[in-house]
């Protein structure tokens, strides 16, 4: 195996946080619908959601007989809810094309909405044990430091980086998916974007990155995500005001909720283009 392996899976053994989609008795659909609701979001914002998700539906089935409009509703504030209706739209495609049962094939995986190749390399490695490169934020970065010398990986995924990452990987099928997730949670706890705890890296004296006197980033500018006053803002707000009611609410609510008249209808406009919002009257609308 790759030097790396080891050091890293005897940390992930002592350090791994107890978290509710990793525990042996957790479900391929818990795997599925943590890495949706993880996009993109901490970990500490996902738990509660994840957990009254599962608790209110325990199966793909169970959400597919819902409305898309109350999956919306549970989303609750975890933001970007386009992600609520893909989880919703591959409960569906489980149920009519998979009996009912997450599968456990990559390219199953892939056909189903809102499923790229992360969340399909994801799922087949931490609910069914296979082995695939996962490549998610986390595991770039703590490659692109560990294995290329760089501090942050390119923008997006290339070829190189993929076939880099594959030399790491163990060619046992249960090792290579714990190494995943190991090299995954070494990125979140110890190897992070802004703050790196290099003297608790079990890797530290194999990092090429180390080795080379920690070097900036020297790339393309990195994106840098803001909020107050952005559509995003104004799209939750506005989404806020559906989920916190009992039904169709009046636009005199929607206008209470963002007061830039034009910047508000745009996000209407949006919301309804993106099937998150129905209108159902001259001036009311509802969740779909």
């Amino acid at each position: 195996m790759h030097p790396v392996v080891d050091p890293v899976l005897a940390w992930y053994d002592e350090h791994q946080r107890d978290l509710p989609w990793r525990r042996s008795e957790a479900s391929a659909w818990s795997v599925m619908v943590s890495e949706f609701m993880l996009q993109q979001t901490p970990v500490a914002r996902v738990i509660p959601v994840h957990n009254a998700w599962l608790e209110r539906w325990p199966t793909p089935a169970d959400l597919a007989a819902e409305p898309t409009g109350e999956a919306v509703r549970a989303w609750g504030r975890l933001g970007y809810p386009r992600r609520a209706l893909r989880l919703h739209g591959a409960a569906s495609a489980i149920v009519a094309d998979h009996h009912g049962d997450v599968p456990a094939d990559y390219d199953d995986l892939r056909r189903l909405p809102g499923v790229g190749d992360y969340t399909a390399a994801a799922i087949a490695s931490f609910a069914y044990g296979r082995r695939h490169v996962v490549l998610d934020t986390n595991v770039r970065r703590v490659l692109a430091r560990a294995l290329s010398g760089t501090e942050f990986p390119s923008v997006s995924v290339t070829r190189a980086e993929r076939d880099l990452a594959a030399t790491a990987l163990p060619e046992d099928d249960a090792t290579a998916a714990t190494w995943s997730v190991a090299v995954m949670e070494l990125g979140a706890l110890v190897c992070t974007a802004a703050a790196p705890r290099c003297e608790a890296c079990p890797i530290v004296d194999l990092c090429a990155w180390t080795a080379a006197g920690r070097p900036p980033y020297d790339g393309p500018p990195r994106k840098s995500q803001t909020w107050a006053g952005t559509d995003r803002q104004c799209r939750g707000r506005l989404l806020a005001v559906l989920r916190d009611s009992e039904g169709p609410v009046h636009r005199s609510r929607l206008e209470a909720a963002w007061h830039d008249a034009v910047q508000r209808e745009r996000c209407v406009a949006s919301l309804i283009a993106d099937e998150l919002l129905v209108q159902v009257g001259a001036e009311v609308y509802a969740l779909p």
